[in-house]
């Protein structure tokens, strides 16, 4: 799957990108049409420590499925946020499978 990963407000390291590109490719386990993603990650600048804000798109046919975590860490929050995806892409394909 094409994943478009871009940091806001930090410059993201190599490690951090591989794990964005390797998590996001499990999703096609849930759903095989996926077309590509975005993933946008970005440090809050407030006092607290969930500061990392990630928010995902990913593009499907005639949808945009779009979730957003804040966590502690940039790993956490996109693990997060891909269990909500698989459970949105799983529910997308029940209902497909339920009109055919």
């Amino acid at each position: 799957m094409k994943v478009n990963a871009q940091s806001v407000n930090f410059n993201a390291d190599t490690n951090l990108l591989h794990y964005v590109q390797n998590r996001m490719n499990k999703l096609e386990l849930f759903y095989n049409k996926v077309i590509n993603s975005e993933v946008y990650m970005k440090v809050q600048k407030t006092s607290g420590k969930e500061n990392k804000l990630v928010e995902i798109q990913v593009n499907v046919p005639k949808e945009r499925l779009v979730v957003k975590k804040q966590c502690k860490s940039f790993e956490e929050a996109v693990d997060s946020a891909c269990n909500s995806l698989e459970r949105k892409l799983i529910k997308r394909k029940e209902k497909q499978r339920q009109m055919a």
